[in-house]
């Protein structure tokens, strides 16, 4: 398939820029996979509509205030967007500024911080950050929230909270796992009373999830990478719920390619990686059977992928009619259920 063939106009105003006051009360369109039949209900509704042996797989990334502001030492301007913490005292960045910055280079941060550039791999800069103080406590002193390019506003105090799942325990994504922002901790004990368990995995999102994909042939793209990990006591709650009937249910396209990227064998297994899994159309999903996410951006990954899950034309059909029905879009937008 063609990157064109995932185009779709947007109104700019649907672009969600603010979290609602709840984070409950987002709406949710349910579409059957096989059919396609839509239907427009409430996130409030989700806990209806799982039954008593589904298992729910949540993403426990958390969300590091990765974008900081700096200055060179010839005082111009320069803003870094951390993609991955390394250790305690190295981790790579993107790097914009005037010049780009050369290797041994400092950069001044607030609070007297000084990051060293070490060197360059391709369009991210390898950085050190001096001091006592490990580049994640650093972070929490002067790093901001990392919000998508398509919200145009800057980061506030509501966002540190926010654009975080309730349920978030692992640092070090860049960007939220996002079908995860509609849960509360009164829907998850709901869940629960309900029967209904739940399992983690970890999938650091990087701000490659954003990235455009820039060739016209899908099998031409090189998609980005992200660290995953799936425990063994996961996998045991998975083989224990299809055991009973149940369905594998991922809380979001990162839990799905953790999941997916972890069965590449054929079965899942558990284990801990980099994975460049790039989900389009034709792919034959080996652990997952269905998935709460957002709506994405055209021409995306993730809009590619959702197609995979279920019938391209269904799901192209399926944003025409939240268009139209004037559904909020994207990381602080409104929900999508995907089941059958």
């Amino acid at each position: 398939m063609q990157k064109s063939d995932f185009n779709y106009l947007l109104p700019e105003h649907l672009i969600a820029q603010k979290p609602l006051a709840d984070r409950v009360a987002s709406r949710l369109l349910c579409m059957s996979k096989s059919t396609g039949v839509l239907t427009d209900q409430n996130f409030v509704d989700f806990v209806d509509l799982l039954n008593e042996n589904d298992l729910l797989i949540l993403n426990d990334t958390k969300v590091i205030p990765a974008r900081l502001f700096g200055k060179k030492q010839t005082g111009g301007k320069v803003e870094l967007l951390i993609e991955r913490v390394i250790d305690a005292e190295y981790a790579v960045a993107h790097i914009r500024a005037s010049k780009s910055p050369k290797a041994n280079s400092l950069i001044m941060l607030d609070n007297g911080f000084v990051c060293e550039v070490i060197g360059r791999d391709y369009d991210l800069f390898k950085l050190r950050f001096k001091g006592p103080q490990s580049v994640l406590e650093i972070l929490g002193q002067v790093g901001h929230i990392p919000l998508p390019p398509y919200i145009t506003r800057a980061d506030d105090a509501d966002d540190f909270t926010r654009y975080q799942t309730v349920f978030a325990k692992q640092p070090g994504a860049v960007a939220a796992p996002t079908a995860g922002l509609h849960f509360d901790q009164a829907t998850i004990n709901k869940i629960a009373q309900k029967g209904v368990s739940k399992a983690f995995v970890t999938l650091h999102v990087g701000s490659g999830t954003f990235q455009p994909v820039r060739v016209d042939d899908l099998s031409e793209h090189i998609m980005h990478k992200e660290f995953y990990a799936v425990t063994q006591s996961t996998v045991d709650a998975i083989q224990r719920a299809k055991a009973k009937g149940g369905r594998v249910i991922a809380i979001g396209t990162t839990a799905v390619r953790a999941l997916e990227s972890a069965s590449r064998s054929g079965q899942l297994e558990a284990g801990l990686g980099d994975t460049d899994l790039f989900i389009t159309p034709g792919y034959r999903f080996k652990t997952v059977d269905a998935m709460l996410t957002n709506f994405h951006l055209p021409e995306s990954t993730l809009l590619m992928l959702i197609s995979a899950f279920s019938k391209y034309e269904h799901v192209m059909q399926a944003y025409q009619h939240a268009i139209k029905q004037q559904y909020r879009f994207f990381s602080y937008g409104d929900a999508m259920f995907l089941f059958d």
